[in-house]
């Protein structure tokens, strides 16, 4: 029996083609030669129809519309938008217990000895919400959607660079309701993008950073954790409240409620569009 060549199985996954088609086995060379042309043909076909559809009527593309949504809910909740550099400094990282030793710290960009591209956004938002605290004395709640960079194993499910959305609430929760405000949200940032209960399930875990963590995850695919103080790290940023924060990885959920397999069809690229290759 004849399977499909390396060449032919590449080409197969650029479309957007399954595990499955890629598996089909052929009496001869000729039959897996001609099922190619016809697979590739009508593949094309598909996603050429699907970028006319994004340029003539979307306008957005998924990863977009999916940042949106969850912006439209969180302001929805009373959220506020807030901005943050992308650059920050090497002390904000050991701030989180990101220090030389400590494995994240190789997958740092690091623009200088003292200054880095972030690889997360919580270290702005400690000082924001911290600051918001201070000079109101009321509960603060804040959000930022953005880029954060990491060297990652460029693999299906990482990229270089990803899109970022964390929300905090600060203040707000009395202690001991922390977890059961974390799964509230987690619940209804699910229902505003539509996935079925029984789609996805929060799982606890434990983090390097923050110690136990509630994960968001949608076919066994982890899109979002959540985390909640007080917490170690909160004397290090002068926040002694009560807190619950939610990172939800944009790119990741793109893929997730697509039912793709390879998250680079979703970040941003000058190789894809809205998860179709463009050397069609």
């Amino acid at each position: 029996m004849e399977k499909f060549t390396v060449t032919q199985r590449e080409r197969i996954g650029e479309l957007n083609g399954t595990t499955e088609r890629m598996e089909l086995e052929f009496e001869t060379i000729e039959d897996r030669d001609r099922s190619f042309r016809e697979m590739e043909t009508s593949m094309v076909k598909e996603s050429r129809a699907k970028i006319r559809t994004l340029l003539h009527e979307k306008h957005v593309t998924g990863t977009v519309e999916t940042g949106r949504k969850l912006e439209q809910w969180l302001t929805g909740e009373g959220f506020t938008k807030v901005e943050t550099p992308t650059i920050i400094t090497k002390k904000m990282l050991a701030q989180m217990t990101i220090d030389e030793g400590h494995k994240l710290n190789d997958q740092v960009f690091w623009l200088d000895s003292k200054k880095c591209l972030r690889p997360m956004l919580a270290p702005n938002l400690y000082v924001v919400m911290r600051e918001l605290k201070r000079m109101t004395n009321e509960p603060v709640k804040i959000f930022e959607i953005g880029s954060c960079f990491r060297k990652e194993s460029q693999g299906a499910q990482h990229m270089n660079e990803f899109t970022m959305l964390n929300c905090v609430e600060l203040a707000y929760v009395e202690d001991g309701q922390q977890l059961e405000e974390l799964k509230r949200l987690a619940h209804a940032a699910m229902a505003q993008l539509g996935v079925p209960k029984e789609e996805y399930r929060l799982v606890v875990e434990e983090s390097v950073v923050y110690g136990s963590t509630v994960d968001i995850e949608i076919n066994g695919l982890e899109v979002a954790s959540g985390s909640y103080g007080p917490h170690f790290l909160d004397s290090q940023w002068g926040v002694f409240d009560t807190w619950v924060g939610i990172g939800f990885g944009i790119e990741r959920l793109t893929m997730a409620l697509s039912g793709s397999k390879t998250i680079k069809r979703y970040g941003k690229s000058i190789s894809f569009i809205d998860g179709q290759p463009l050397n069609i």
